[in-house]
């Protein structure tokens, strides 16, 4: 199978390394200034007692040519509409396109692109991020992708790119629900940034202080009623587990985007919570906490447009 991996940062490089040590046909697309640090460093995997190096296949989007069986879009949401410029060329008849990215406008607007026809639902779960010297870092065990058909039917092209993730360890399954899954880990990963941004602190810190509980598992619901609302309502045993985690007040967990935030860095405030409470709008659901954490985002995003 002869696959593109869009982005090299946090989730397409980790998933990507595990693909190219492999043996894998593997392409990474991605900007000037990333491949010329890939091309002189490599793509090093460390943390968790890892330390692995390969040297992968790039391409920057002027290079592109030729269709692929499979792309892997792996961008954060920032560079999400000028990925979508840039991956074009590589899209053919027969392309299934795999986006991990979280939330959901950006399957709508890869629909309207190039057809739902080649577009499967994703999920991906890691814990990995970048550092100062670009190579990816570990920091935790859980790494996982969920794939399938937007229409929840059995299909070839899922087995095959199952498979292929399967032949390079990456623990993997496919879903006759993926639409479903997606929407559970966007309540998921809104509640874990609204916590953090709105309580200024780790999902454990934000939960040890008088009334921090209560917050938590107050936005914790507010997006699953969107969800829910949203014809995509998670189960009961689903919620709890969520709750587990955004109420834990032991957990050192802090969300990228509240590390973007807090790093000074733009953040997917408007792919995670503008379309969210958007939704909520047009839903009729009440959201003050959402809308709170994505009105302090959208000051951070506002700063940073005007370089203050």
């Amino acid at each position: 199978m002869r696959t593109l991996i869009v982005g090299a940062g946090a989730v397409g490089g980790y998933f990507g390394s595990r693909l190219v040590h492999s043996g894998q046909d593997v392409t990474f697309l991605v900007r000037p200034r990333r491949a010329e640090l890939l091309r002189r460093r490599g793509l090093r995997v460390t943390g968790l007692g890892e330390d692995t190096v390969v040297e992968p296949r790039l391409v920057t989007a002027p290079e592109l040519t030729g269709d692929y069986d499979a792309i892997l879009l792996a961008v954060k949401a920032t560079g999400f509409e000028q990925a979508l410029a840039d991956v074009a060329p590589a899209v053919g008849d027969d392309t299934a396109i795999l986006p991990l990215l979280n939330g959901m406008a950006h399957l709508d607007r890869l629909n309207e692109r190039f057809g739902p026809a080649r577009v499967l639902g994703g999920v991906a779960k890691v814990m990995t991020t970048v550092d100062d010297e670009g190579d990816i870092v570990r920091l935790g065990p859980l790494e996982h992708i969920l794939l399938g058909e937007q229409d929840g039917r059995p299909s070839s092209r899922v087995d095959d790119i199952h498979a292929t993730l399967t032949k390079a360890g990456i623990p993997s399954d496919t879903s006759t629900a993926v639409l479903g899954a997606m929407w559970s880990k966007w309540v998921f990963i809104s509640a874990l940034g609204a916590v953090t941004t709105l309580l200024d602190g780790t999902v454990g810190e934000a939960n040890s202080v008088p009334g921090g509980t209560a917050v938590a598992a107050a936005i914790t619901r507010e997006a699953a009623a969107i969800a829910e609302r949203s014809g995509f309502g998670l189960s009961e045993a689903a919620l709890t587990a969520v709750l587990s985690t955004t109420t834990d007040p032991d957990s050192p967990v802090t969300p990228s985007l509240y590390r973007d935030l807090t790093s000074g860095l733009p953040t997917e405030v408007e792919h995670l919570f503008g379309d969210l409470i958007a939704r909520a709008r047009d839903l009729g659901v009440d959201t003050p906490l959402l809308d709170a954490a994505t009105a302090r985002l959208r000051v951070h995003e506002r700063r940073l447009a005007a370089g203050s």
